[in-house]
């Protein structure tokens, strides 16, 4: 697959939060305003067995769940050499909370707020990833 290629292809996206709801308007966007395939889960557990099983190009993780939260989903994720190189953007009603250093540290691309502008999404995400 040449350079270019690559770059057309449909974005795979992992979509990773325990609220139906948000699965379901965030994969709609994602879906028919990027263009991109994504593959929702309702649990981090179940979000790191996909993340191994598919290799998306991106992960979009909620922070605030039960069981296993988002910090330790990370933690998980990067210390699985096959995942610890996935992009990851927060979608988290603490969003204005994190840092740019903060980010950084946590290894993650970007943090975009809950509440979200369900038309900008797509293009927020793609910003935070460099896409």
């Amino acid at each position: 697959m040449s350079a270019l290629d690559a770059e057309l292809a449909t974005k795979r996206v992992l979509l990773i939060d325990n609220e139906a709801n948000v699965r379901e308007v965030v994969q709609a966007c994602l879906q028919d305003l990027g263009g991109w395939d994504v593959f929702s889960v309702a649990s981090a557990w179940e979000g790191l067995d996909r993340a191994v099983a598919m290799q998306p190009d991106a992960i979009v993780l909620d922070v605030s769940m039960p069981e296993m939260d988002g910090f330790a989903f990370l933690q998980q994720l990067r210390a699985n050499p096959v995942t610890q190189h996935l992009p990851i953007v927060l979608l988290t009603a603490k969003a204005r909370w994190f840092t740019p250093q903060q980010l950084q540290h946590l290894g993650v691309a970007g943090a975009i707020a809950k509440p979200f502008n369900p038309v900008l999404l797509t293009h927020e995400i793609a910003n935070a990833l460099g896409w």
